[in-house]
This record gives C-alpha cells, structure tokens and sequence, in this order.
C-alpha cells in the first residue's frame, strides 16, 4: 500500500466531531453584562465571561521551562 493510499482509514479517520459545529448557549457575562454566546451549556453556579472579559480573570501561564 502506497503513503497515499489509505483510502476512508486516513489520518483524519479518528477525529470524532471534531470539525462539527459546535451546539452555542447564550448567556451574559458576569462581568460586563453583554449578551454572548459559549460553547458549554453555563452552569449558574461559575461565571460566565465575554472575549473581552474573560482574558482579565484568567490566571498567567507560568514558563515550562
């Protein structure tokens, strides 16, 4: 069998959904109230960020060095 020929058992054989739309939940963010949509049903517990928001209330990565 030739490099090219593996017919449906390819490398992208075993992605799952992962090209799939996605199912979007709207909600508001607990910061700045703006309506937005995530991609996770929220749970009313946590809360919930906006892309303009979120980025203030996520920890810094530490170097892996």
């Amino acid at each position: 069998m030739a490099f090219n020929d593996r017919g449906s058992r390819g490398r992208d054989s075993n992605r799952g959904d992962f090209g799939a739309p996605r199912e979007m939940h709207k909600t508001k963010c607990s910061d700045c109230g703006v309506e937005t949509e995530v991609p996770f049903k929220p749970d009313p517990e946590r809360p919930v960020y906006c892309r303009e928001c979120l980025p203030k209330h996520r920890k810094p990565r530490e170097d892996r060095y």
